[in-house]
């Protein structure tokens, strides 16, 4: 039976580590799964040395606060390999604990995949080194790290992007229309202001006033707002009003495909909403010194993952001064009228990405990984 030690930090990650674990068990592959767990790896049979929860914290101030309580989690960890020694390690993004982390395990001779990359190639280029120290071997979800990575001395391989498997499924566009009681032809806003704390505070006003604005003009115009998990629904309060419908994203079967257009703020969600065939208008407003930091470390034109990977400007990019209601409204309008570029340009996009599960392709990483090292 291999033995695998397995840790994610976040949410995200949990998600993408329980994955890999059920394909390991839809493989029909025995493997002893432990480490640091999220409720989605616990529920696929992952002992929790330690709980993602106790990871999980946001800002620096928080952040400093359970850096006791981390070091312990890591001790534990690592007095955990020692006594029972796993054959590989799989640590899901989460690079700012794993790089340390996969230094320490390497160190002890486990060998480490890294799964999911930190992205240097935007800013931090000059941790490629520490993260060359901290893995054997880097599976990356965005096609051009492959390259960039290996050119800085480091094993990665494309496996392909979680989202496009998680965007093949869920409610047709009948389907959403129907669960939210409006008519096939009916057009659909969808309205994204975030899930952390910060962005909800810095963009629900903002968007609450494009919702206004738009509804008081456009008559026909519905406005969909899906609730992240996690998001209490009272805090998009100021958001709602006639025509507006919460969304909750708990649903197996969310999907935001057949909505007429989206704003969000800049993140993995405006992946989807391209992968959904949505045009989308991306957002993003910071607190402002740490925008005037991202101007001197960020080295691509771009903030949004789609732009990024098209090279090109394919969503329009409302940042800092420019994510206004007066803007924002002004490039719905644009959007809605003009959406066939878009559509075009997803069509490029989901090509560039492929159909691959990564799930799959990590467990034959990993597999590989510990026989080699045996």
């Amino acid at each position: 039976m291999l033995r695998v030690l397995i840790s994610a930090g976040e949410t995200s990650g949990d998600m993408h580590a329980a994955s890999v674990m059920h394909a390991a068990s839809a493989y029909g592959e025995a493997v002893d799964w432990w480490g640091i767990a999220g409720p989605a790896m616990r529920a696929e049979g992952c002992l929790p040395v330690a709980t993602m929860e106790a990871l999980n914290v946001m800002g620096v101030g928080d952040v400093l606060r359970a850096m006791p309580r981390i070091r312990h989690i890591e001790r534990t960890l690592l007095a955990r390999c020692e006594e029972h020694r796993p054959d590989v390690a799989l640590l899901v993004d989460f690079p700012g604990f794993h790089m340390r982390l996969g230094c320490k395990l390497r160190a002890m001779g486990i060998p480490v995949l890294q799964y999911i990359a930190p992205k240097l190639w935007a800013w931090g280029a000059w941790r490629a080194g520490k993260l060359a120290q901290a893995q054997d071997a880097l599976a990356s979800i965005l096609p051009f790290e492959e390259t960039w990575f290996k050119a800085r001395g480091i094993d990665a391989r494309y496996v392909g992007n979680p989202s496009v498997i998680a965007c093949r499924v869920g409610w047709s566009p009948d389907a959403l229309r129907a669960r939210l009681g409006v008519a096939p032809d009916t057009p659909l806003l969808a309205l994204l202001p975030g899930s952390r704390a910060g962005e909800l505070r810095r963009h629900v006003p903002i968007l609450a006033e494009v919702a206004q604005r738009l509804r008081s003009t456009n008559k026909e115009l519905h406005i969909v707002v899906p609730v992240a998990q996690g998001v209490a629904p009272k805090t998009l309060e100021p958001m709602l009003g006639a025509r507006t419908h919460l969304l909750p994203r708990d649903d197996a079967e969310f999907s935001l495909r057949g909505v007429s257009a989206a704003v969000a703020v800049s993140g993995t969600a405006t992946l989807e909403l391209a992968l959904w065939n949505v045009p989308t208008i991306l957002v993003y407003r910071a607190p402002w010194l740490m925008a005037l930091m991202a101007r001197g470390v960020v080295r691509v034109p771009w903030v949004g993952l789609v732009n990024i990977l098209l090279q090109r400007s394919v969503m329009p990019e409302l940042l800092q001064r420019d994510c206004c209601p007066e803007r924002i409204v002004a490039e719905v309008a644009r959007v809605l009228r003009h959406p066939q570029a878009q559509y075009d340009a997803f069509a490029e996009l989901r090509a560039l990405l492929g159909v691959r599960d990564p799930a799959p392709a990590v467990l034959r990483q990993l597999t590989l990984l510990a026989h080699k090292s045996a």
